[in-house]
């Protein structure tokens, strides 16, 4: 493995997010992909609905009080995930995303590992997250790593609501 091969995930807090440093790229493709999984594919950012272009043009207050981390290879962005502030006791995961280039090298599994170990820092007791039903793959890498289906916070059809003790 050279160092290119090699992966680090680094945390980025609101001040230090820019939609210059990789993130926005990032979440353009995560929403973009989910956007057309979804039968509503759309060329560019700019058909993205509201919120999502939001995150992509300003991740700074889009996660403002949350914690974005990043895989760089090198200096490359090439995966993401947001842990949101903890309320009521309890941290979200979002927006997990991997480069498919850079997919199977365990960059998920490693954004996942430090998302909970900021979320013990952060002393949350629980952390959920949504997955669409139809992303098998993130399903079972979220079982491997103790999450459980639980009752559902969003009405939205098709999304699998997860969560696990820190």
């Amino acid at each position: 493995m050279t160092a290119q091969d090699q992966v680090s995930v680094v945390r980025r807090s609101e001040g230090d997010l820019s939609a210059e440093d990789g993130t926005a790229a990032l979440l353009t493709a995560y929403h973009l992909r989910t956007e057309a999984e979804k039968g509503r594919a759309v060329a560019d950012a700019d058909g993205l609905p509201d919120r999502y272009r939001a995150e992509i043009s300003d991740p700074r207050t889009a996660f403002a009080g949350d914690v974005v981390l990043l895989a760089l290879s090198g200096s490359t962005p090439v995966g993401c995930l947001v842990v949101t502030a903890p309320a009521d006791g309890r941290s979200e995961i979002k927006r997990l995303w991997t480069d498919p280039a850079f997919r199977g090298r365990g960059i998920a599994s490693d954004l996942l590992r430090a998302a909970l170990a900021h979320a013990a820092e952060s002393d949350a007791g629980t952390v959920r997250l949504s997955v669409w039903k139809w992303r098998t793959g993130a399903v079972a890498l979220y079982e491997r790593f103790g999450f459980t289906v639980t009752e559902s916070w969003d009405d939205r059809d098709q999304l699998v609501c997860m969560e696990r003790a820190v």
